[in-house]
């Protein structure tokens, strides 16, 4: 049996497409009910451009029914003035072109209200060859709460352009809310820092009720308000006749005609409540959906407002307070004092529009009273700078603490604190000065540690001191630096005097920076011989020595403690160390006899951590060994327990450099320092020398330290030896080392050198 081969049939041909028909579930609205539902306006125009069909959305958007609308081309109709017509003229031309147009539009409702819609024109395609017909769909979208919000916030952005306080930005919020929704009343409230509620605007609110929720503190069932700021979330209430919230408020709201009220927290950056924005409704109801699109455009535009505000605040307080006590700083001092030296001048030197209308007599006085801290920055040097600033927060806090009515108070600079005390004469200003003084010296603890802060006070009076403020302060100023000097009353008037020796003391700083700069210095040096061979040498002190070309010699307690106080003791010391080293290095060469040279330094080259260094590197460069320098340092170091200081001197000593204590029993030296620093040697001040054939009390302690140096094991040099009694008292007591006018006044180095000769 044979199998044919077998061809299956072509496929059939596919079935001709039907025509496309959308079958919509019985269930669906026809599309004459969706364009009756519809929101937008929707009008259909004939072959004329003319409306043949609105739907009900466009009766309630322009007002218009289509009977009425029928027949009339939509820019007649809703562009009642021909003047207008050419603001769609571009429209019409775009359809002609292109045949649609999106985009926005004015129009007006039939009462004259204008409505911003956004635009969609379709024209409907002609027949093929047909020409165009004017037949369109074309969908008006309402846009004027949109537009009334860009509004809205064009006007608040402008006016916080123009910086325009806050309350006046809040009450324009206020009002714009209150014109687009006359229904509603609005007010914006400010919430403290304590959680305490404030009226910033509420242009529509009885004064009554804003001065009712003035300082109000916010809480769970504190109105809408105080609800909201509370929870941090809006509150509505609608009718707050009934409603908890209002429980204990309603009676003050219901009477002037106000039922409801829904309120809305402002917050920060942060997420913090600043404040709340409310409306308030004259009958019990909610919001509407255009409450709800205000109210958002209103919080955001109350954050910008409050933020604005915030920082605005925080420039004036940065620009015009200390920012560690929040006092006044030295710009805002001087503004409020010199407005409180105008009006204390007596009527007749005030310009006329500066005099009020019932003139009062003025006290014509006043006085300035500049506060400085002593020692502050030994504080701040062995204590750290958060004692530094902790010590000056209390100052400034003991400062309020005696302000009266009209007082004012200012921090000038880092230990400055200025008072100006309006109608206060000399006697008045003194027993200011005393209570402050007692008052600053009050100890105080920071971190377990007790401080006893003192403070020197400088008085100047107006107007016989100066009639402004600027003089009023150098006055002052100069004053409070004479208070200083004074060993027990640390307070000082300004006497004309003291001016010029300001001016002489500026002259001085100044001409000392020159002469540092350029050379102008020498030295002397004064021998120093052992106490029982007095022809012996033990050593030489270097001195510093200024001849000013006007002033002639100038003493170098005056100019040193110029350069301390001006920031210039690193460049003497630096000058002296050069100086000195450089003159050693030349008697080595010569092979003189000087066992060591003594150099002075000042405290403050303590507090550089360079300064073991510094020493060292000056050793180097001039040949020199560390036995060859003897450093001596005043007793004023002993006070300094900073680190530094504390460093310098034990690094000192291990590269072999040997210490001396200086003017010792006159400041405040004790044995525990001498126990732990490394001292090789005290130096006996004059003052005890001076007094040992008068003074019983001068010889006992010249007994004690001599003694208190043989059991340390360190050598005493014994200044101001001037006559012969005193050298044979010094040496029947073991005395090591003497320096003074009888052996030899401070010298040149040549004429040292002739001295060497001669011994």
């Amino acid at each position: 049996m044979q199998t044919a081969s077998h061809t299956p049939p072509p496929p059939p041909p596919p079935p001709e497409p039907a025509a496309r028909e959308l079958t919509l579930p019985a269930s669906l609205p026809t599309l004459a009910q969706a364009l009756d539902l519809s929101d937008c306006a929707i009008v259909v125009t004939d072959e004329k451009g003319c409306i043949a069909y609105a739907n009900p959305g466009f009766e309630r958007l322009f007002g218009y029914a289509l009977p009425e609308a029928r027949g009339h081309r939509p820019r007649e109709l809703l562009l009642r003035k021909p003047f207008s017509w050419n603001a769609l003229a571009h429209i019409e031309d775009q359809i002609a072109r292109e045949g649609h147009f999106t985009g926005e539009a004015l129009g007006y409702h039939r009462n004259g209200d204008p409505i911003w819609v956004a635009l969609v024109v379709n024209r409907c395609p002609a027949a093929p060859g047909a020409p165009a017909t004017g037949c369109a769909v074309v969908t008006f979208t309402d846009l004027t709460p949109t537009k009334h919000h860009e509004a809205l916030q064009g006007r608040v952005l402008e006016a916080m352009v123009r910086e325009e306080p806050l309350p006046q930005l809040m009450t324009l919020i206020c009002e714009e809310v209150e014109r687009m929704a006359p229904e509603v009343i609005a007010s914006v409230l400010r919430v403290d820092g304590e959680g305490r509620l404030h009226a910033l605007a509420a242009p529509s609110l009885p004064q009554m009720l804003c001065d009712a929720i003035e300082g109000l503190a916010i809480g769970p069932q504190v109105g809408c308000c105080g609800t909201a700021a509370y929870l941090g979330e809006p509150v509505i209430v609608t009718d707050i006749a009934t409603d908890p919230l209002w429980r204990d408020y309603h009676g003050l709201f219901t009477p002037h005609g106000i039922r409801a009220c829904w309120s809305s927290p402002i917050k920060n950056h942060a997420g913090q409540v600043v404040g709340t924005f409310a409306f308030y409704f004259r009958e019990p109801r909610g919001p509407s959906s255009l409450h709800l699109r205000l109210v958002e455009v209103c919080l955001h535009l109350c954050t910008l407002a409050m933020a604005r505000d915030l920082a605005q605040c925080r420039i004036h307080q940065l620009a015009y307070y200390d920012t560690l006590t929040q006092l006044p700083n030295r710009r805002l001092f001087n503004d409020f004092a010199q407005c409180a030296l105008s009006a204390a001048r007596p009527a007749s030197e005030r310009p006329a529009a500066a005099r009020p209308s019932a003139e009062r007599p003025a006290a014509a006085q006043a006085a300035l009273l500049f506060i400085d801290l002593d020692r502050f920055k030994l504080v701040n040097d062995s204590q750290g700078h958060a004692a530094g600033d902790a010590l000056l927060c209390e100052t400034a806090n003991r400062l309020r603490a005696h302000l009266g009515p009209g007082d004012i108070a200012g921090r000038l600079s880092s230990d400055e604190f200025v008072l100006l005390l309006p109608g206060a004469g000399g006697e008045q200003a003194v027993a200011m000065a005393q209570r402050l003084l007692d008052s600053i010296s009050r100890p105080f603890v920071h971190q377990g540690m007790q401080h006893l802060p003192q403070a020197s006070i400088g008085i100047a009076l107006y107007p016989e001191d100066g009639s402004d403020i600027p003089t009023l302060l150098s006055h002052a100023d100069q004053a409070m630096h004479a208070a200083k000097k004074q060993p027990t009353l640390h307070w000082s008037r300004f006497r004309p005097e003291l001016g010029v020796l300001a001016q002489e003391r500026m002259a001085m700083e100044r001409d000392l920076r020159q002469a540092i700069a350029r050379q102008q210095l020498h030295l002397h040096f004064q021998p120093q011989v052992l106490g029982r061979s007095t022809h012996r040498l033990h050593g030489v002190e270097a001195l510093a020595r200024w001849n000013h070309p006007q002033w002639g010699p100038v003493s170098p307690a005056r100019f040193i403690a110029v350069a301390e106080d001006a920031g210039l003791i690193q460049a003497l010391t630096q000058w002296l160390l050069e100086a000195a080293c450089a003159q050693m290095a030349l008697w080595r060469a010569a092979r003189l006899p000087v066992p060591q040279l003594a150099i002075n330094l000042s405290a403050h080259n303590f507090h550089d951590p360079q300064l073991a260094d510094q020493v060292s590197a000056a050793l180097t460069r001039h040949g020199l060994q560390p036995s060859d320098l003897m450093l001596e340092i005043t007793e004023s170091v002993m006070m300094d327990a900073s680190a530094a200081t504390t460093a310098n001197l034990h690094a000192l000593h291990a590269r072999g450099l040997q210490l001396s204590l200086d003017d010792f029993g006159t400041g405040y030296s004790s044995l525990s320092h001498l126990h732990r620093l490394p001292f090789s040697e005290l130096k006996l001040d004059q003052s005890f020398v001076q007094d040992l054939q008068s003074s019983d009390s001068a010889t006992a302690l010249t007994r004690s330290v001599l003694s208190i140096a043989r059991s340390l094991d360190m050598n005493v040099v014994a200044e101001g030896v001037e006559t012969r009694e005193q050298c044979e008292w010094l040496q029947g007591h073991d005395c090591a080392v003497m320096q003074g006018y009888l052996f030899c006044r401070p010298m040149p180095a040549a004429q040292l050198e002739e001295w060497l000769a001669a011994q």
